[in-house]
């Protein structure tokens, strides 16, 4: 019970200071492209294409296929 105690106490102050608010006036920094997922979308979006290509499985954007990944 007292470890059971002491976890859930590690755990939560591991996990709680995760959580807070965004105050508006730090969203536009935020919202630059620098801090995108893919800062690139047109590259990931070439990456993604070539790598479903050669690995002939259904991918993340469009159809199943396999080949050279040049259409």
């Amino acid at each position: 019970m007292n470890r059971r105690l002491i976890s859930l106490i590690l755990l939560g102050s591991v996990f709680l200071p995760a959580c807070s608010t965004v105050q508006p006036w730090q969203r536009g920094e935020l919202a630059q492209v620098s801090m995108a997922w893919d800062p690139d979308p047109m590259k990931a979006a070439l990456n993604s294409h070539v790598y479903d290509s050669k690995e002939a499985s259904s991918g993340r954007i469009g159809l199943a296929g396999g080949g050279c990944g040049c259409n």
